[in-house]
């Protein structure tokens, strides 16, 4: 896979969810915090206001698009007056892959989109620790046309619910998911600064080492043949992957493997053997000892306990 799909695939567990609402005016609702998961709200009809829960409440209108990439608390209301309301469930125990809702009132109605994914916080990327509390990203006429496509999609499958729904919507939720990130890396990295994963991605050379590495993790790599297909010699290549990705290329290249075992550990019955084969390992041992290395215990005992939390 390419550098996003890996992270997202090695973070994503379980079913996304999501419900369409309409909320006549007026209204405030808050959305409660909910570790290890990252969720989104898209105005599908008229406006509102966004209220985090530190800084000034956010106009929002038809189109926008809100991401929480983890999982803080937050509100939505019609006015930042109006009185919000505590949650009187828990969106994430008790949501459907998607559902419809319409609340009481006479004012004009704001028709939400909203949803979330359940993300293994044991298994972290940086490149989403890197993002902020709250995403906006505002529609605007010819930017992120996919994105709205997205949105669109997902917006007739609800109105008018066919058969293969629930195949249809799940996988547009994680296309979503993809776009949101996709817009918002597209606008970062024109005004990034120094450093972090916007600019690792950004940055041709170690963008084109990162691409080799999650495509290819069981490859034999070094130093050198990494810096070579990023174009640069050892030593450059070293010190600019090191600077923007936070860590030194092998040391990454160790790190990501172990969490892709972690990840088949927890998705298949394949042998040791085959793990070790596909993460890049000669021998089982080997694989086990840098595996115990990384997360305190032998991958035999990690699958049996139900993949515990992994280090970062």
């Amino acid at each position: 896979m390419d550098v996003l799909s890996d992270v997202i695939a090695s973070m994503r567990i379980g079913v996304p969810r999501s419900a369409r609402v309409e909320w006549p005016a007026p209204w405030g609702q808050r959305f409660p915090s909910a570790p290890g998961s990252a969720g989104f709200q898209v105005i599908l009809q008229g406006s509102c206001w966004a209220i985090p829960p530190d800084g000034e409440p956010i106009p929002v209108g038809t189109g926008d698009v809100l991401f929480f990439p983890h999982g803080h608390g937050y509100a939505l209301a019609d006015s930042p007056a109006t009185p919000v309301a505590e949650p009187d469930c828990d969106p994430y125990a008790e949501a459907e892959l998607f559902a419809t809702a319409a609340m009481d009132g006479d004012g004009p109605v704001t028709v939400t989109l909203c949803g979330g994914y359940r993300l293994d916080s044991g298994r972290a990327h940086p490149l989403l620790r890197d993002l902020p509390e709250m995403l906006h990203l505002p529609a605007r006429l010819g930017h992120n046309t996919d994105l709205r496509a997205a949105v669109e999609l997902l917006g007739k499958e609800f109105d008018r619910p066919r058969p293969g729904v629930d195949l249809v919507v799940s996988a547009l939720l994680d296309t979503l998911l993809l776009y949101i990130l996709r817009a918002w890396f597209d606008v970062s990295a024109e005004h990034c600064a120094p450093g972090g994963w916007v600019a690792a991605l950004a940055d041709p050379a170690i963008g084109t080492a990162l691409d080799r590495i999650h495509r290819d993790p069981a490859h034999p790599w070094t130093v050198e043949s990494l810096g070579r297909h990023a174009g640069l010699s050892r030593a450059a290549f070293s010190r600019r992957f090191s600077e923007l990705v936070g860590r030194p290329p092998l040391t990454y290249l160790t790190w990501w493997r172990m969490g892709t075992a972690a990840r088949m550990l927890r998705d298949s019955d394949a042998a040791l053997g085959e793990l070790a084969t596909a993460v890049g390992y000669s021998s089982e041992y080997a694989f086990s000892h840098a595996f115990k290395r990384q997360y305190g215990m032998a991958p035999g005992k990690y699958r049996r306990l139900g993949c515990p939390p992994a280090s970062a």
